[in-house]
Parts: C-alpha cells; structure tokens; sequence
C-alpha cells in the first residue's frame, strides 16, 4: 500500500486535462507509444469532437522515478524561465490510479464521485485563462473531502501565457508558497515528470486493513449486455477475487463475483484486488439499478460491515420534453434512453402523451450541456430524428391541507383551488470575470432575476456571487454573459433550496378548448408580454379553417390576450348564373348559418409542426 497513490485532475473545462492524462500515460508507458492518440481516455465521438470530457475515465499506470543528475531551465516564447526539478526519489516503483473527470459544470457530479476514491487532485490551470469558476468550485470540492491539492499551471509553453501572474493567484487560493505551483506545458512534455514526483510526494498513500471484512466503495457503473453490470470500485478494507459471493449494504442485493481486475486502461482481469487499490467487478447483476453509485460492497460472509461515505443520488434540475419525428420509431426510442440511462445515474425519463404532439417522454438532466449530449447521443448512436421542447424545471407546489408536491411541467400542475403557494429551485451564481466587465455583468443579472451578493477581488479578476430562480438562469443567461464579456467570463453554480415565486400557470385555448401541450409556468409579471407573444406566433403557424378561429392566454378565468385567425373564404355563389339578387342572398344567407354552427362544434386540427415551433421558442 505504500508505493500506491489514488488521485484525480481537476480543472475548468478546456484547461488540458485529457492532454496531462496522455502525457502520464506516455511517460509511464502504460499505452504503447504508437497506439497513444489525443484524448486517449475520451472514449466517446462526441468528446474528441467537443474536446471535452464527458465521463469519468479511471487507468492504472505503473511510475518508476527517473533520477535527474543537474538541473535544468527551459523557456516558453515570452522568454520566461522555469526550473525543472530534480527528484528526489528512490528508483521504487509507484503504482498510479487516476481519474480523469469532467470540467463542465453540468458534470460536476462525476467530479464529486472521483473524489471520494482518491486521497489526493491535482489542480490544473490554462497559463492563458487563469483562474475561472470551475476552477475554484472544483477546488473547495476537494477541500470539503480532505484531499490534498497539487496547484499545476499548464500550457506555459503559448505566447499569451502568463505563467507568474496566474501562477501567484494558484498559490494565493490553495495557500501555498509560489515556488511550490509547478509550471508545465502537457503539450510539449515540459515538467510532467515533475508532476508525476509530486503525485508520490505529496500525496498520501491509502489506508485499511486487508484483514478487516471487505468494504468497496462503487464510483462508478456500467451496463453491459453480456457481462452485465460491471461496477467500477475502490477497496478500503479487506479484498475480493473472482468467485466470492459479494453483496451490497444499501439494496440488499447478493451475487457472485464472475471477475475482477483493473484499468490498463482497458479492462485487465487479475487475481484479486486488495486495499488501496482501484479496479473494476463483474458482478452479475442485471439491472444497475442493484449496483448503485455510492453503494458499499462487502462480502455475504461479512457481518456488522460500517458502510462507507457514499455521495448523493445526482437529482436532475432541468426537464424537457423528447418526442420523435416519426412515430414509429417510438419503440426504439424508448429502448435507446432505458440503455442511456443505465449508464447515466443522472438521467431520469418517463413516458408522456398528448393527443396533440403523440407519445414522448419526459427526460430530466442536470443542466442544459447534459440535455445536449444526450440528445446528440441519441441522434447518433440510435439514428433517431428528435424534436426537444423548451426546457423548463421543477416546482413544489403547497397544497391545501399544507400537503407538499413536485411537479416537473405544467400539465402535472393541480387545480388551481387546490394550490396555496407554489415555490421554485433558485441557483447560487458564481461568475469569473476581468474587472472591465464588472458594471456590464451586473445589468445583465439584473434581468434575470438575480439577487447580488457579494463580490470578491483575486488579482486584475472579480467574482461576483449571485442569486437566481433557475428558471430565469436557464432563459438563455449563459449566452448573454458570454456575448457582454467577449467570452472572457466563466461561470458555475449550485442549487440552493425552494422558495416561495410570484407563478401563474398560463394555458392557451383555441377555438374555446385548451391545449394542454401549451400550458406554461411563468412570473406573474410575464404573463402580458409573454401571452401577447405566443398567440402572435400561434395566428402565423394555425392554418386557416372555413370558420373562424379564436386563440386566447388565459390565467385561470382571465384572458390575457387573443387573436383571431379569419375564416377562409369560399365562393358559394359562384355556380350562379342569371337570376335575380335573391337566389345570391339565399345562399350566402345559408353559409353565414353554417359558419356560425361549424364555429360552435367545428375542432381544429392544428399541425405538429406549429406546436413544435412553438415549444422550442419558449
């Protein structure tokens, strides 16, 4: 257990940690040289294609220290000098397990997850961008857990790199000296030895007992449709080995083990795995469901087992609707997001049907780059045409009685005499931004909803911490920040509780009955602007009919606004010929009577295209 170290690399999204990743498995030789690619642990199309790191990517590596004889310097091209290190290390042997995590803030729970299996991070930051949010909030996270921190500046090699400034920023915020922040281009290769010394000096090895009754920590899980689900664990006490009957303390549930190994970085089965170490287990379950993240692992033999500290069922913030193009795709569709979801603990979906858009489900994400990957995966890996509603979130609505409900869209919502009160999800905003952007940032919040709290000052940086509905955050406020600071502003954030929101439910009717798949939930102080917009649209995309047409918002027994689609025109008369004026009012007389009655009883058939048109504008 001495000579193994358990760590992880976290940073801000695009700071370079797939790349640090791919120079350790080159310098360990753990990847032949020839078969090593960018990206290496990125398995999937979509993060090469993103550059971005979706999933958490678990490898092995085995590290044996070189001894440097001098010491060196090596310069990048604004001629600034960084001393590369000698070791100080014996000629040992060191065996790595690391975990490579996400950057977004969207996957923030797949960092939370690789942290509780590791006793030590390192904390990477671009030489050109500096400290940005998920910079900081990646950083308490391992605070909050005890590890230990290596501050990294990466890409020192880059003309616009700023190595000093942001390398006294690292050290201000982890509160170590500066010469201990290790400055390296993941690129170039330049002092990634040096990282891999601080892994084994810095960082502590595990503790255990290999005597005590086993107790694994399962990280991670996926589904495979022959081997079943294959949990991804950390062992912290005792062992296991192929054959052993394995049970789990929270579900309960019992098997035996079909094969254990570790990550090279492909599954390698070995004999057993012990204390310390980081390794997969076939488990022969069929349904992930039976081998949930965070569950403890212990053998059926095993009594009074304490259950280790697990992590908390991610919970989706943001819903949206999924319906597919061609109905009869639906069958696939359905089996492609139960497979999804297998395999992503924070997925969630559930059937739904209007008669107006037919069946679809309702999918639940953790913030909107989660809601686009899995719509691009879809589209992808299952050859599905999909249409996605306008994303909304979920509300808790107080019912007479003081009985409590979570509804996740406007058609779950009771009857209004029913509701006392209805509370939504708000946000803690923690934006990163260059101090010239500071008054244009503050505007912006302002539209949103947001409440300021405070603000802190790191350097020529600002950090802006904020409040929101997340409703209003989702309402495209990323996009605007980054439009008013040219891209230069980052930001992250959390979710804080429920609180009491002025909200309406506002339904749309046209021709007298509702559509229910036009229901929205919306500020109180919205509703004239936001009903007078949507029955404008509804009177551009609602074909016209031989009567007339009346499109109406509506907030309980009030109408907002409404429009009217005219009645198209058909020329009765225009069979007549000769005769007197009479003959002609007869029929128009007739007409006029049949209007009146198609407008009583008449139905209107109103396009799927019209409704999703509407839906994504929202």
């Amino acid at each position: 257990m001495d000579n193994i170290r358990n760590f992880c690399i976290i940073a801000h999204i695009d700071h370079g940690k797939s790349t640090l990743a791919d120079r350790f498995l080159e310098i360990t030789e753990t990847v032949p040289k020839g078969k090593l690619r960018e990206q290496y642990l990125d398995s999937m199309s979509l993060e090469k294609e993103r550059g971005i790191t979706i999933k958490m990517h678990p490898v092995r590596m085995i590290y044996h220290p070189k001894i440097k004889n001098a010491k060196c310097k090596t310069q990048n091209e604004n001629n600034s000098e960084f001393l590369i290190h000698n070791s100080k290390l014996s000629n040992s042997e060191y065996i790595l397990n690391l975990i490579d995590t996400p950057g977004h803030v969207d996957f923030s729970y797949e960092v939370s997850r690789s942290l509780n299996a590791c006793e030590g991070a390192i904390l990477l930051c671009d030489a050109t961008q500096g400290i940005q949010a998920q910079t900081l909030a990646n950083y308490f996270l391992a605070k909050e857990e005890g590890l230990a921190v290596i501050p990294v500046i990466n890409k020192i090699d880059l003309p616009n790199a700023q190595p000093e400034k942001f390398g006294r920023e690292l050290a201000e915020l982890v509160g170590v000296k500066e010469e201990e922040v290790i400055f390296i281009s993941a690129k170039s290769g330049i002092n990634v030895d040096r990282v891999l010394e601080a892994i084994v000096e810095k960082i502590p090895a595990p503790t255990g007992d290999i005597n005590k009754p086993l107790r694994a920590l399962v990280f991670d899980s996926l589904f495979d449709q022959h081997k079943g689900v294959i949990a991804f664990v950390r062992i912290f006490d005792g062992k296991i080995k192929k054959g052993d009957e394995l049970k789990l303390l929270s579900t309960k549930k019992e098997s035996i083990v079909l094969e254990v190994g570790i990550f090279k970085p492909d599954f390698s089965p070995v004999e057993s795995l012990g204390v310390g170490e980081t390794g997969y287990i076939i488990t022969g379950f069929k349904e992930v469901k039976d081998c949930r993240v965070g569950d403890t692992v212990t053998k059926v033999s095993s009594s009074d087992v304490e259950p280790l500290k697990g992590y908390k069922e991610p919970q989706p913030m943001v819903f949206a609707s999924f319906y597919c193009t061609d109905a009869d795709d639906y069958s696939k569709f359905k089996e492609a997001l139960g497979k999804l979801s297998l395999n992503d603990a924070a997925f969630t979906f559930k059937s739904e049907g209007f008669s107006e858009l037919g069946f679809g489900f309702r999918c639940g994400f953790l913030g909107m780059l989660h809601l686009e990957i899995i719509k691009e995966r879809l589209e992808r890996e299952y050859d599905l045409d999909l249409i996605v509603t306008a994303p909304s979130v979920s509300y808790q609505v107080i019912l007479n009685g003081n009985r409590e409900k979570f509804v996740h869209s406007p058609q779950e919502f009771p009857d209004a005499g029913e509701i006392v009160a209805i509370q939504e999800p708000w946000v803690r905003i923690e934006v990163f931004s260059p101090v010239q952007y500071l008054g244009p940032i503050m505007e912006l919040v302002k539209k949103f909803r947001g409440i300021y709290k405070k603000t802190e000052y790191l350097a020529e940086d600002v950090i802006l911490f904020y409040e929101m509905p997340l409703a209003s955050f989702l309402d495209n406020f990323f996009n605007g920040l980054k439009n008013i600071s040219a891209g230069y502003a980052s930001m992250n954030y959390h979710f804080l509780d429920y609180r009491p929101g002025d909200l309406v439910k506002m339904d749309i009717k046209i021709a007298g009955k509702k559509v229910d798949a036009l229901s929205f939930i919306i500020p109180n102080a919205e509703i004239q602007i936001e009903g007078k917009r949507l029955v404008a649209e509804l009177k551009k995309v609602i074909p016209r009919q031989l009567f007339e047409i009346t499109i109406q918002a509506t907030v309980g027994a009030q109408i907002i606004s409404r429009e009217t689609v005219s009645a198209a025109r058909k020329n009765v008369t225009a069979k007549l010929y000769g005769g007197d004026r009479t003959r002609k009012d007869k029929l128009l007389k007739k007409q006029k009577a049949g209007k009146a009655k198609l407008k009583r009883i008449g139905t209107v058939d109103v396009p799927q295209e019209a409704f999703f048109a509407i839906l994504k504008n929202r």
